[in-house]
């Protein structure tokens, strides 16, 4: 049967990416404490299509992803993108995964447990020129205004804030290998409290009380997320962003910090 993706196309402009999204599969994450979680992933695999071909080839990223059922985590990701590149002919390919990730929390005065789930992500490129990958996690917290607790009288707003974390590792080797939950402790950690899954009433005195001492702007948290990157020498680049879901405004705000080791 003739192959139509390989017509020629007269109007000679090149796509920087084309390929399958919406994908949900299951995949494999590196879990610190248990080693290994399963979870199901959307992903999003695509190529650069030169200029002098009409179409690529959609069926190839699902037989590529399918060699790989089973063993698809960050550490096979070059070899996923690499096959890519190789199969569909091209100058580059990227894959993006994201998924929901869980961690046991425990509530900070009764000691409840259950299960919070995080949003992760990795992607990777590779082009002639070398690779790129990119870790990423969404952190749920709480954050309490520090305006409104020096204005008032009495309490303060608080609100949901969503702190997202990109960074690039300074290489492939072990030692800088950064875990995902490192960086979502960073979050954490930033923030007026952080956000449990399961609460008893001794519970919500304290992360009340807890976020009540400890007022921060987005602004703040955007800022001491980043000094705590900046100083670990495994992160050769990383992106921060927090989102405030404002509890008393009609708008959300947010604070973005990029940056890369000099």
């Amino acid at each position: 049967m003739e192959d139509v993706q390989n017509r020629p196309d007269h109007r000679e402009i090149p796509i920087d990416r084309v390929g399958v999204t919406n994908l949900s599969y299951p995949i494999i994450v590196w879990d610190r404490q248990n080693e290994k979680q399963s979870t199901v992933a959307d992903v999003t695999l695509s190529v650069a299509l030169p200029h002098h071909f009409k179409g690529t080839h959609m069926s190839r990223f699902l037989e590529v992803l399918n060699d790989h059922r089973g063993e698809i985590t960050i550490r096979t990701l070059p070899v996923i993108i690499h096959e890519l590149k190789e199969r569909l002919d091209c100058e580059a390919a990227q894959m993006e995964v994201r998924f929901p990730y869980f961690l046991e929390r425990e509530a900070p005065a009764t000691g409840a447990k259950s299960l919070l789930d995080y949003q992760g992500c990795f992607r990777g490129e590779t082009t002639d020129e070398g690779d790129e990958f990119v870790l990423g996690v969404t952190v749920p917290v709480t954050s309490l205004c520090p305006c409104s607790k020096e204005i008032s009288d009495y309490g303060a707003h608080n609100q949901r804030s969503l702190v997202t974390i990109e960074i690039k590792m300074a290489s492939d080797e072990e030692k800088d290998f950064v875990w995902m939950e490192e960086l979502i402790e960073i979050a954490e950690d930033a923030s007026s409290c952080p956000i449990y899954p399961l609460l008893k009433r001794p519970d919500e005195k304290h992360v009340t009380m807890q976020a009540y001492d400890k007022p921060q702007f987005v602004e703040d948290i955007t800022r001491d997320v980043a000094t705590v990157l900046m100083a670990d020498e495994r992160i050769r680049w990383f992106m921060v962003n927090c989102r405030n879901e404002e509890s008393i405004h009609n708008h959300d705000a947010f604070a973005t910090i990029e940056w890369t080791r000099p």
